[in-house]
């Protein structure tokens, strides 16, 4: 008869040959190099947490931690390379706000499915956008400016850098939400939609603070409010839309570390917790902060629970206003 140790051994043996224990499988991760996508161009936010994160999970999980770009069609050849690689913790992306909450709605065609296609790990950083106008509106306050709007019906006219993006989203929701009627302006680019705030072309737009905080200071824009839910530090006398008297107008700009689905939640637990460790350290805090946006450190669970909830506010605001990009 085989004692009770001895047969506990061979337990133990047989589970190493089979690879099948959970506890085996967490302490072998990782035994290589992992690859972090950023599905945008070098020196973007998403490319400089990227490499913040990276670098640091490097020294932390004893492996390098390669950053790769791959831009193009608004973050989704990005995310396809990810979406299709092995779910083993080797190939992760830095997800924008677009491609998981977004793009499934606007893009009549996507290689993959931002809903079932990634695991999240952790939102790295959300920004709060901002409500700007030309500094010859006659309205300093949210309430003053919906009165102006609703005055002027017809002659109000939001810029973005093109259509589908975050800043025109957030006019088709701010419009709804104030119940004013906004003409959507789209351009080529960023410094083409700030432009056209500055020279009074257009009324203002939502926009990210990294974009306006230099011409608000200089005083060719004028803040009204935060599309977000706090203050921000760099206007800590602009109020909220909330705390002026429009609710559900919320517009983040985010971003967030997934992996491909069915990556095995411990790899999943163990990169979160390392990334959430990194996003307390006061100079990452700090970095973050100078691209105006702040570190969150999400669990996995929630930022899940967060990226659907604001992937159906804006399915309902695309379909609403009848955007779509092929």
């Amino acid at each position: 008869m085989i004692s009770k140790a001895r047969r506990t051994t061979l337990v133990l043996i047989a589970a190493a040959a089979l690879g099948c224990g959970p506890t085996l499988a967490k302490d072998a991760y990782p035994t290589k190099p992992i690859k972090i996508i950023a599905p945008f161009a070098p020196g973007g936010v998403a490319d400089v947490m990227a490499r913040l994160i990276g670098e640091r999970l490097s020294k932390s999980l004893g492996q390098p931690v390669i950053v790769e770009n791959r831009p193009g069609a608004g973050g989704n050849m990005g995310a396809d390379v990810v979406a299709k690689s092995a779910p083993d913790g080797y190939t992760l992306l830095m997800t924008s706000a677009g491609i998981l909450s977004i793009n499934g709605s606007l893009y009549s065609k996507l290689t993959f499915d931002p809903a079932t296609s990634f695991a999240p790990i952790t939102m790295v950083a959300d920004m709060p956008m901002v409500l700007v106008v030309n500094n010859t509106v006659e309205a300093k306050t949210l309430p003053e400016f919906i009165t102006y709007a609703k005055k002027n019906e017809g002659n109000i006219f939001f810029s973005s850098p093109g259509n589908g993006t975050t800043p025109h989203l957030g006019a088709e929701l701010f419009q709804r939400a104030a119940n004013v009627k906004v003409t959507h302006v789209p351009y080529k680019g960023g410094s083409e939609s700030l432009t056209a705030i500055v020279s009074g072309q257009v009324t203002g737009a939502i926009e990210t603070p990294p974009s306006v905080i230099a011409q608000m200071k200089s005083g060719k824009i004028k803040p009204i409010a935060v599309a977000g839910p706090r203050r921000l530090e760099q206007l800590p006398d602009v109020p909220t839309m909330a705390e002026a008297g429009v609710k559900d107008a919320e517009v983040l700009s985010w971003f967030g570390l997934v992996a491909p689905a069915k990556t095995p939640p411990e790899i999943v637990d163990a990169l979160y917790k390392e990334t959430a460790k990194i996003l307390k350290e006061p100079e990452v805090v700090q970095k973050l902060a100078s691209l105006g946006t702040r570190a969150d450190g999400s669990s996995p669970a929630e930022f899940d629970r967060f990226i659907k909830s604001e992937r159906s506010k804006w399915d309902r605001i695309i379909k609403q206003a009848g955007i779509k990009m092929e």
